[in-house]
């Protein structure tokens, strides 16, 4: 990562609850980092763009993100008959509106001005699936995000540096902002894409949490 985020050390790692290989259902390399950095050995098996299509208007970022985590998985596991699959969708939220991947810089720069100076919020949908045993569960985690008002040269320079594509907001926690800070104790981890510290307890309690899927994916 671009920023050396005391994130990245001491980072919670849980034995996995099957002996099934762990499959990470994302190209992201943020969340290949973070599993990385926590020690888990993994596959990566990104699922196809077309899973994360199907927005509804009604939906809340949290039913959002929990409803694609659950689609990615669903597209990975229909190519495993073993291993545990690990899928999420992050996004953010500002005054009501949901915010994920800007399409282009226009879109990007408005995203930004709508979270300049305001509080909003970054939630992972984490869909934890066995193909083996065809159980699965799925949590979503919420962080509280303070942007700092930028400034039209703050503004511009960063949508100048592209480092805004291809995330939920158009920005980064890992990009060496000072300009974003998370609210309280909330988890860092999770802004940039994969709550590690529930991650380990969603493994741990996997085996009570887990409920077997009612007709088999293949």
């Amino acid at each position: 990562m671009s920023k050396n985020l005391p994130l990245m050390e001491g980072l919670p790692r849980a034995q996995l609850p099957t002996d099934e290989p762990l499959i990470l259902a994302s190209g992201s390399p943020r969340r290949a980092e973070l599993l990385k950095a926590a020690g888990y050995e993994f596959q990566i098996q990104p699922a196809v763009d077309s899973a994360e299509c199907g927005i509804c208007s009604r939906e809340t970022a949290p039913e959002m993100v929990a409803r694609l985590a659950f689609q990615k998985a669903v597209d990975v596991v229909q190519k495993n008959r073993r291993g545990l699959i690990l899928a999420a969708d992050t996004l953010a939220a500002c005054q009501g509106k949901i915010l994920g991947k800007p399409d282009n810089r226009e879109h990007a720069e408005s995203m930004l001005r709508l979270l300049s100076g305001r509080d909003h919020d970054v939630y992972t949908g984490v869909c934890l699936w066995s193909a083996g045993t065809q159980r699965c569960y799925v949590d979503v985690v919420r962080s509280r995000l303070k942007m700092q008002s930028l400034s039209e040269e703050m503004l511009q320079d960063y949508l100048d540096s592209a480092l805004w594509d291809g995330k939920a907001g158009a920005f980064g926690y890992q990009d060496g902002n000072d300009w974003i800070e998370v609210v309280g104790q909330d988890s860092e981890s999770n802004v940039v894409g994969l709550p590690m510290e529930r991650l380990a307890e969603l493994l741990e309690k996997f085996d009570s949490l887990a409920d077997k899927v009612q007709k088999e994916v293949r």
